[in-house]
């Protein structure tokens, strides 16, 4: 059986993190907390799970305290967490722990983005979370750090979930800005988080150029340079210019097949337009293409009941109550819960009720 080393980043987290450490405490061999300047009680709340309590001056680089989160710990492996996220999956780390080849180097995880006020998952994707202590695996980028791992990688079927209860929505922004006022040269990633930082905090018009910056660089992974053409979509459509969001937004098939989050926001665009013909079209594709995990995010509404209450949308625009209710339907039985489906499918069964359908 392999023994595992815990690895954390705090900072005033008192809401979360005991909840993240009960999640998985009777599963890791060792806890390493590493706090960058907590003014609550995480460091006492902290204490009741471990003596492993470090202190790091916060130098504004994520990768500095995670790599020195890393040389304390002890254990084969190394589990990375952060303090507002939950471990879902003990049994199966339980068995990962007795069944694990010696060979595995590294770990995926599917982590659990987002989710509806119901509970239900709206974004996911695959993180590096396990990896092995004697590799030597770095961190690296001040800001949405990552860490270079090679050799004998496992996608495991383990999940962790992501519970934010707090947002600091100009910290990563202020960093980069800082960054660059010290003439450091931004490598692509940098720049791509660094134009979703811009579009976070409403910079639209200042994000496009560095998304054209980031395209225009030789070294990038593909799927960050389809969410670039979303994102510059997304600025033009925030900045009313419906036309170029079009065109951004058709730019992502040229990063390779199809995916229904695409179609669903050319979609929206052509709702936008006033055209729900050629809407319902794309929302009748996104129906259609599988979910396919390649490492990046995956928009599960958006293949589910996001196209299908669309799909309502338009066809009740265009007079066809019939399969709008038939969409309606299939949306409800997707997400049950939604209070927009719910509303279309009381107001649609009271119109059927009053007009006999063809």
């Amino acid at each position: 059986m392999i023994s595992i080393s815990l690895c954390m980043i705090v900072k005033n987290e008192e809401n979360t993190l005991g909840r993240c450490l009960d999640s998985l405490k009777d599963m890791v061999d060792e806890i390493i907390i590493v706090d960058t300047g907590s003014t609550d009680r995480t460091i006492e709340i902290a204490r009741t799970y471990t003596n492993n309590i470090y202190h790091f001056q916060w130098i504004d680089d994520f990768s500095a305290a995670r790599n020195f989160a890393f040389e304390h710990a002890s254990k084969e492996y190394i589990l990375t967490m952060d303090a507002d996220d939950i471990f879902d999956d003990t049994e199966k780390l339980s068995r990962l722990k007795e069944t694990l080849p010696s060979t595995v180097d590294a770990i995926t995880m599917k982590y659990q983005a987002a989710f509806d006020e119901a509970g239900n998952v709206l974004a996911s994707l695959r993180q590096f979370r396990l990896v092995k202590r004697s590799k030597q695996y770095k961190w690296h980028g001040a800001v949405h750090e990552y860490l270079d791992v090679s050799g004998e990688i496992y996608h495991s079927d383990i999940t962790i979930s992501h519970k934010r209860i707090h947002l600091n929505h100009n910290r990563n922004l202020l960093i980069y800005k800082n960054l660059l006022n010290q003439g450091i040269s931004f490598t692509p990633r940098d720049l791509f988080y660094y134009g979703n930082e811009l579009y976070d905090n409403g910079f639209y018009e200042e994000a496009i150029p560095v998304y054209m910056d980031f395209i225009q660089t030789e070294d990038h992974w593909l799927e960050d340079e389809r969410t670039a053409y979303r994102k510059i979509s997304e600025c033009h459509t925030q900045m009313s210019n419906i036309d170029h969001a079009v065109e951004y937004a058709l730019k992502t098939f040229q990063c390779g097949f199809p995916l229904s989050e695409d179609c669903c926001r050319l979609g929206f665009l052509f709702l936008q337009k006033d055209d729900p013909k050629t809407a319902l079209h794309w929302f009748q594709y996104a129906t259609i293409l599988p979910e396919v995990d390649e490492g990046g995010i995956i928009y599960h509404g958006c293949s589910t009941w996001i196209p299908h209450l669309q799909l309502c949308v338009c066809h009740s625009m265009l007079g066809n109550s019939k399969k709008a209710y038939q969409h309606i339907v299939i949306a409800h039985k997707f997400n049950p819960t939604n209070s927009l489906i719910i509303e279309n499918k009381y107001l649609l069964e009271t119109h059927i009720k009053q007009t006999p359908l063809n």
